[in-house]
């Protein structure tokens, strides 16, 4: 294998994802397996995880935890695991969150605590135990949030989301100055619209006129879980040594007019 093709390959990296039981999570983690990654895939269905774990190469070379990412200390206890068991972390995927579509004035109290608890609280838990020296891999880490063009732009009626996507943006860029001498990188992919189950739920799919005004806003069209998994991949490649602190923004050109 040439250097150019080798900088690509995530063979003998350990990288966890979390979100990884269905959509653009899922596909992270199976374009990863199809690179070589040895995988620590967090959800909270089993089922699901284990579907995931069948579109993987070698599945038997990853491990799965079935757990709320929410519980700081299962999730610690996990991370513990899997280093005992498949080495230090050499990348991270942060991807699981929700998306409520609603306007401030039917915003709640405990629905801000829910979207930030799982959209930021957990994923910052997550990266702190991921990042402490006898976890991530002296040859460098990867850490990746997945946020979203809401996190930039704006649209009615993501208000919460967008300012828990705008939150994960501005904070991999101050912890990509904080962890640059220990070799760990930190960036953000922020996503377009892409057709997985959660996209494919929501109010506008559910009518054709809507469907047709969102993919209008992207000139290449919607996007597709594999466009996500495949900048995802990058970012945790070795190719990506001297990237850091970014925001890779995959929209189809949502966000070029």
């Amino acid at each position: 294998m040439n250097e150019a093709v080798k900088a690509f390959q995530l063979n003998g990296k350990v990288i966890a994802v979390t979100g990884a039981s269905s959509g653009i999570g899922r596909q992270i983690a199976i374009t990863c397996s199809k690179l070589g990654a040895t995988l620590v895939l967090f959800g909270r269905n089993r089922e699901r995880l284990q579907e995931t774990l069948e579109h993987t190469d070698e599945p038997q070379r990853h491990l799965i935890f079935d757990i709320d990412i929410n519980d700081t200390g299962l999730v610690a206890d996990a991370v513990k695991q899997a280093v005992a068991q498949k080495g230090a972390f050499s990348g991270l995927v942060n991807c699981a969150g929700v998306s409520p579509t609603m306007p401030l004035r039917a915003t709640t109290e405990a629905k801000m605590q829910e979207v930030f608890n799982t959209n930021v609280i957990a994923a910052m838990s997550l990266t702190k135990a991921v990042c402490k020296a006898s976890n991530s891999s002296p040859d460098g880490t990867s850490v990746v949030f997945v946020a979203s063009v809401m996190g930039t732009v704006g649209e009615m009626g993501k208000s919460l989301y967008g300012m828990s996507k705008g939150a994960l943006i501005a904070g991999a860029k101050s912890l990509a100055i904080e962890y640059a001498s220990k070799n760990i990188r930190f960036n953000t992919i922020s996503p377009g619209v892409v057709v997985t189950p959660m996209s494919m739920s929501s109010e506008y799919s559910k009518d054709e006129q809507k469907l047709q005004f969102v993919t209008g806003l992207h000139p290449l069209g919607l996007g597709k879980p594999e466009d996500i998994a495949n900048g995802a991949a990058f970012l945790l490649s070795d190719a990506s040594r001297w990237i850091t602190g970014t925001d890779i923004i995959i929209d189809g050109g949502y966000t070029a007019k």
